[in-house]
């Protein structure tokens, strides 16, 4: 059977899942004992959510995939609350360094504002500008610290 090549604007979804599945198999038969466990932290009023973070831990890493506050609670501490109660979590579970990306270059701390990750001890370790449209992402890093020595949050 000869091979057929196709470039297209509107890839099936089982063709996508194929790519994504494979990417995932190889890395996953590559690294050893990855065991990612989701891993997240909710500040409720009642039963609404008004803050959260979400994310995983696996390789002995926090990775932070996003953290939200409402906009209503927003300057109340709320996000660097409810990052640390996430980070010691995943210190329990060995975790030693928090990876965490963001779009907004107010929490990253870009343009000499001190934002909330520079707070809470991050630095960033890449920036790629006009990452989607004006956004620019920043891959940021923090040391976690030793579970052990934690005082309970």
């Amino acid at each position: 059977m000869p091979l057929a090549w196709e470039t297209t604007t509107s890839p099936s979804a089982a063709d996508v899942e194929a790519v994504t599945e494979g990417v995932f198999s190889h890395g996953r038969s590559l690294a050893a004992d990855g065991r990612a466990q989701p891993i997240a932290c909710f500040a409720r009023l009642g039963d609404v959510v008004i803050a959260g973070a979400a994310g995983k831990t696996e390789y002995g890493r926090l990775f932070v995939g996003g953290l939200w506050v409402s906009a209503e609670m927003r300057n109340r501490d709320l996000g660097a609350e409810t990052s640390l109660r996430l980070e010691a979590d995943a210190a329990r579970r060995g975790c030693t360094p928090a990876l965490i990306a963001t779009l907004s270059d107010r929490t990253a701390g870009l343009y000499g504002l001190y934002g909330l990750y520079g707070r809470l001890g991050c630095r960033t370790v890449a920036q790629v500008t006009q990452y989607v449209g004006p956004f620019n992402r920043h891959i940021m890093l923090k040391a976690l610290p030793d579970a052990v020595a934690q005082t309970a949050v």
